[in-house]
């Protein structure tokens, strides 16, 4: 069973912030041969929501303040490790991710970068798109907005 925690970057532990950026790494540069400066700047004012499953991350999603990325709160960097993909964990987190982003931020609009390939799956979340396909380090995005 995944559990998820949620902190602020001057909270996370050397060990969970290593975790995350290992966990990051291996997705989006690694997996998604996509190669970016992952440290932007935005981990320090954003909270971690991480999944941990015997002692591994293995879900992890970025909660950006609004203002920061977008005048709304933002949901990012979403990634979810290999070895627990198809058992449903990532739209487990992305449910966690909203409640948990509306406990932080209030209930409003959330803005999301989403890359293009998974428009359905957040669209099945009950965000909608917003404007024009964009790329973004080479790859498909399209804003969304979840109201």
């Amino acid at each position: 069973m995944v559990q998820f925690t949620c902190k602020p970057f001057a909270q996370l532990t050397p060990d969970e912030l290593y975790a995350i950026l290992q966990l990051r790494s291996a997705i989006f540069v690694v997996e998604q041969s996509c190669v970016f400066l992952d440290a932007d700047d935005k981990d320090q004012p954003s909270f971690h929501f991480m999944g941990w499953k015997d002692n591994a991350l293995v879900a992890y999603t970025r909660l950006v303040p609004p203002g920061v990325s977008y005048d709304e709160p933002s949901i990012g960097r979403v990634v979810t490790a290999i070895t627990v993909r198809g058992s449903g964990i990532g739209r487990k987190l992305m449910q966690s991710s909203i409640e948990e982003c509306h406990r932080l931020f209030g209930k409003r609009t959330i803005k999301i970068g989403a890359q293009l390939y998974l428009e359905a799956f957040y669209r099945s979340l009950g965000f909608v798109p917003t404007g024009g396909i964009y790329p973004e380090d080479g790859i498909d995005h399209i804003h969304m907005l979840l109201s």
